[in-house]
């Protein structure tokens, strides 16, 4: 092999691995709520925010997503291209989930929030009546929690 293939192979790899350490992997956090510990990916830019769990097709027990919004406003989600049967709550920025709503997999029909709020979450459909976790409880956010981004 000659040099200047050889100097092109190794500027072609050290670029792909380059370009691969910086693909991150979603910022994730522990919540916890009544007790349990929900895992969640963070969906805090307005790009995370649009694209949140679709094209998935399964997610883990006690796994979601938080949807981080700047400023608090009333919320709506809907469910196309998810096809995973989720849950979402409604949650104030002091923590207070305000209101659950059951979602359901490639409906358009958007669900929306009675309240302002800053936060909304996604778990697995069942997994909040599973654990108890009804309207009024409390989720600790932890202290590295990002902010978001317009």
């Amino acid at each position: 092999m000659n040099v200047r293939r050889l100097f092109l192979l190794l500027t072609v790899t050290t670029a792909a691995l380059l370009f691969a350490s910086c693909r991150q992997a979603p910022a994730t956090v522990d919540l916890q709520i009544a007790g349990h510990t929900f895992h969640v990916e963070i969906a805090d830019t307005p790009a995370q925010r649009e694209r949140g769990l679709m094209f998935r097709t399964s997610m883990p027990e006690d796994h979601g997503m938080l949807f981080i919004f700047p400023n608090d406003q009333q919320l709506s989600f809907w469910m196309k291209n998810t096809d995973i049967p989720l849950a979402v709550a409604y949650i104030s920025q002091d923590g207070e989930i305000r209101e659950i709503h059951h979602m359901v997999p490639h409906s358009l029909n958007p669900i929306n929030s009675d309240h302002s709020v800053r936060y909304a979450l996604e778990v697995n459909d069942g997994a909040f009546a599973a654990k108890g976790i009804v309207p009024g409880d409390r989720v600790s956010f932890p202290p590295n929690l990002p902010t978001a981004s317009q």
